[in-house]
């Protein structure tokens, strides 16, 4: 299966898209307020490989961040795509923003879209029995992301959320 990914600006004319077999980004930098911003959308495969294919796209588009915020983006990605795949219709689609402030720091902002559902969104993550084999996707997300929100419809459903990686100060104290 073939994905669509696209690497932009916000700036017109500044759209990169490029059909591949795995999602590709090239680094781009903007000033949208003072800040940093790259963003990177691909389309999913409706599938078991949704997660898979979300997890590579998130190491491409958050390359050279630091291993941790790495790592907690690849494992919320997963959960949803994995939810979407699960629960909702085709498409699925994952955008990943990447944004330094002036300030230093990054914010990283996933979004995993999909078709729809005919279910309503839960008002709080679902807690799952200990020998359950799922169920713990939205509990990971919570756990891990600064914000997050997650709405549901039948013509679609968008799980959303932020992580911020802080400015570390570079002075040594005495």
């Amino acid at each position: 299966m073939r994905h669509h990914t696209s690497t932009f600006r916000s700036r017109p004319g500044s759209v990169l898209e490029r059909d591949v077999g795995q999602p590709t980004s090239v680094t781009r930098q903007d000033d949208i307020g003072g800040a940093d911003a790259t963003t990177l959308i691909t389309d999913l495969p409706y599938g078991p490989k949704a997660a898979e294919v979300a997890r590579e796209a998130v190491a491409v588009a958050l390359h050279g961040t630091e291993v941790d915020l790495l790592e907690d983006a690849r494992l919320i990605t997963s959960e949803l795509a994995t939810n979407a795949f699960a629960s909702g219709k085709p498409p699925l689609v994952l955008c990943v923003d990447r944004m330094t402030p002036t300030t230093g720091g990054l914010e990283v902002e996933i979004t995993v879209t999909d078709g729809g559902s005919s279910h309503p969104a839960p008002l709080s993550p679902p807690i799952s029995g200990e020998e359950a084999e799922s169920g713990r996707g939205l509990v990971i997300v919570g756990a891990l992301a600064d914000d997050w929100s997650l709405t549901t419809g039948t013509h679609g459903t968008r799980a959303w959320c932020r992580l911020i990686c802080e400015a570390h100060s570079t002075t040594a104290s005495a």
